[in-house]
């Protein structure tokens, strides 16, 4: 009978905190089907990726001009002794407001025609995002991987579509979405087929573009700080920023964007000096 009760009062507290789980991202579901004439707008799309692209740029621009004047700061630099400068900076500003308005709203639209946004009223479980989020973002860590690894050994590919992105040996945060026009609808069609092939729902959707545009701001922020994914997460199975800013510097190494495996499977992986 012990027993009995002991199991019923943990499927009720399981059964609570997933009630919990579910009130919680209902609540900000409700937040965002609140604006469905926003949301299914064919501007949405564009003003959603340029803003939260510009959002966590902008912390690291702030270090930036910041830890020039602090050394408390700048002894989380990388590379120390090299700091963009204004006009460094805004040249890669001018080209994502263009590749936004030129090249991604247009897509966008003939993707809002095509695959019309449907808002369910309820939101997904916590542990079903949790899980799609991840695999989402392991399946873009294999394809950018091969695509990546692709362009750096064929050296027309390199020459044409991806040696703008290593215009600058030193990263900063600007540099993530500084690149040629096939590299940048490249990865968009990565990070777009994969919570389709799942069948994510839409929040789901939004949280793993937050994720995944957040993670990649902060590969190419050029800052190794305490708070740092690779310091988070452990067995050194995450490269971060330290691991892809040195793939910047000596080019032939270090090509998955997140986790480590790919490379060292492929001998590809370089230890960086942070780690």
């Amino acid at each position: 009978i012990m027993n009995c009760s002991l199991a019923h009062r943990v499927l009720l507290s399981s059964a609570m905190e997933g009630q919990r789980d579910r009130l919680c991202l209902q609540t900000l579901w409700d937040f965002v089907t609140a604006r469905e004439p926003l949301i299914k707008s064919p501007f949405f799309p564009v003003l959603f990726s340029f803003t939260a692209y510009m959002a966590f740029c902008l912390p690291y621009i702030a270090l930036d001009f910041l830890s020039i004047r602090l050394p408390d700061l700048r002894k989380y630099k990388i590379q120390p002794q090299n700091y963009p400068s204004l006009g460094m900076m805004v040249p890669c500003i001018i080209q994502s407001v263009y590749h936004h308005v030129v090249l991604i709203f247009p897509v966008t639209v003939l993707h809002w025609y095509w695959r019309p946004m449907n808002l369910p009223g309820i939101a997904p479980e916590l542990p079903e995002v949790l899980l799609q989020v991840a695999v989402c973002l392991l399946l873009f860590d294999f394809e950018y991987f091969l695509w990546h690894l692709l362009h750096h050994k064929v050296p027309w590919l390199y020459k044409t579509f991806h040696k703008v992105h290593h215009k600058h040996v030193s990263t900063f945060a600007l540099t993530t979405q500084y690149s040629s026009v096939w590299e940048l609808l490249s990865l968009g069609f990565f990070a777009a087929i994969n919570p389709l092939l799942l069948g994510c729902h839409p929040l789901t959707e939004m949280i793993f573009f937050l994720v995944n545009i957040g993670l990649s701001v902060e590969d190419h922020s050029g800052y190794d700080l305490p708070w740092s994914t690779h310091r988070l997460v452990p067995f050194g199975l995450y490269g971060g920023a330290p691991h892809h800013d040195l793939h910047h510097l000596k080019f032939k190494s270090n090509y998955a964007p997140y986790f480590t495996h790919w490379d060292k499977l492929f001998g590809t992986f370089m230890e960086s000096h942070s780690n």
